[in-house]
């Protein structure tokens, strides 16, 4: 881990112990770091009398899955996960304000939180929320999903022809650079630290917490 930026920051505090997880790196960096500390330079936390650990999010939102995921990594032997915690509302988190119109060349639609909007997003304009962006219309203008850092956001269209996209504080490339053949319903989404591109049925896979899966009768 020498050299290397440090994603996992443990503090201790007079009731245990303060896990303070970066929100901008992927999920997965969090456990491989969080495990290699918990495993070699932190390894003797594991000793001792029972600590209580206290995991803190930032503006990161995680799936129950993933909170199973570390509860498991870090309760072992001595430590035992007392909370964890995002900065972001569990009730605003799968919020949606639904919004209807046109956002014209020029205009700005503004919005905290989670946003399904129902028309277009023309060249020009641009849709810019703190969370995801849902838009059942054309997306041709601007959108920016994730604003403040919460690079778990995404932006979704019905009809997916963008000028720029922006999640957290990344930039999409190029449209022309997307290798999409179509305007099909897609979706964009980080990974990697990297922006990428998929159709909206794949979004129950990046995004259980947020999607069902109809089965039918």
């Amino acid at each position: 881990m020498t050299g290397k930026q440090q994603h996992v920051t443990i503090k201790g505090r007079k009731d245990g112990l303060v896990f303070v997880l970066d929100d901008r790196c992927p999920f997965s960096e969090l456990l491989s770091e969080l495990e290699y500390k918990l495993e070699n330079s932190h390894s003797k936390l594991l000793s001792g009398p029972l600590v209580h650990v206290h995991v803190r999010l930032g503006q990161r939102q995680i799936t129950e899955a993933e909170k199973d995921t570390l509860h498991n990594l870090i309760n072992r032997r001595n430590l035992v996960v007392q909370s964890i915690e995002s900065d972001v509302p569990q009730e605003s988190a799968h919020r949606h304000k639904v919004l209807t119109g046109i956002v014209r060349s020029g205009q700005v639609l503004r919005h905290e939180g989670n946003l399904i909007f129902i028309g277009d997003v023309n060249p020009g304009g641009s849709i810019i929320a703190t969370g995801d962006i849902f838009i059942l219309g054309s997306l041709r203008g601007m959108a920016h999903a994730g604003e403040g850092n919460n690079p778990a956001a995404v932006i979704a269209a019905s009809h997916f022809k963008p000028t720029q996209l922006r999640i957290a504080d990344a930039i999409s490339r190029p449209p022309d650079e997307w290798g999409i053949d179509d305007t099909m319903m897609m979706f964009a989404y980080m990974k990697d630290e990297r922006m990428e591109i998929e159709k909206i049925t794949h979004l129950y896979r990046f995004r259980p917490d947020a999607v069902e899966i109809y089965k039918g009768e």
